[in-house]
């Protein structure tokens, strides 16, 4: 069943909030995930050198949104479940599309949800402006412009979700891991690419969603359907 994460993230972002409901399935509620604070540095000060690197970064994403890569990192934009599955089925050429892998799938969504506690306070803490805000530049998403310009850049949402599903994937499957990651940092990058992160809020959201999926680890919901996942592979 198609669920409206893509909706969630519009939502969230912009009232700066995320109710957990059954609509939005998560195995952690915020008060779970470690406090950002005491890990996530804050991010580089406008003037600085890892700022400059910052920008960099987003000047070589911007001359490769032309290009095959540049489409792949527009479609990477849609977290909705059904598509985030679709991009590691291809990259792994396996059948894992929610379609077909209705339980696998139901446990990523939860994962990305959880992972997304992980990054939520942090986003209203350190309130930093979009590269595309701050740059005065169109993105290569231009609808989404108008819903995130009032959002807030560092850690990136998309990144932490998509690099707590490849975590959680690999483990799932350890003989695609390399493919799994690739991919799960892909997605993080391809933020980059159409102006709406900077690469640190990148890099940040990934320390971010591995502590999320350490925490994930001790939550027993988690770790049955884990385990009940792993032995039908085994079957």
């Amino acid at each position: 069943m198609k669920r409206f994460f893509t909706t969630l993230i519009a939502v969230a972002l912009t009232l700066g909030v995320m109710a957990q409901s059954k609509e939005y399935p998560s195995f952690l509620k915020k008060d779970d995930v470690a406090l950002f604070t005491t890990y996530i540095p804050t991010p580089p000060r406008n003037g600085s050198e890892q700022f400059a690197s910052d920008s960099i970064a987003y000047e070589e994403g911007k001359r490769i949104r032309h290009t095959k890569r540049g489409s792949l990192a527009v479609s990477d934009a849609n977290t909705d479940i059904e598509a985030v599955m679709h991009r590691f089925a291809e990259a792994t050429n396996l059948k894992i599309e929610a379609s077909q892998s209705p339980q696998l799938a139901e446990l990523i969504e939860r994962v990305m949800n959880s992972a997304y506690y992980a990054i939520a306070d942090a986003k209203k803490y350190f309130k930093r402006t979009r590269p595309f805000v701050y740059f005065n530049e169109p993105t290569s998403i231009p609808h989404e412009e108008e819903s995130h310009r009032s959002t807030f850049s560092y850690p990136s949402a998309h990144a932490a979700m998509a690099w707590a599903a490849a975590l959680v994937l690999a483990e799932l499957l350890p003989e695609h891991q390399d493919d799994i990651l690739q991919t799960g940092y892909e997605i993080g990058q391809s933020r980059v690419i159409t102006g709406y992160h900077f690469q640190s809020d990148v890099d940040a959201a990934r320390i971010a969603a591995s502590t999320a999926v350490a925490r994930l680890h001790a939550d027993k919901q988690f770790c049955r359907k884990m385990k009940r996942i792993k032995s039908k592979r085994c079957e």
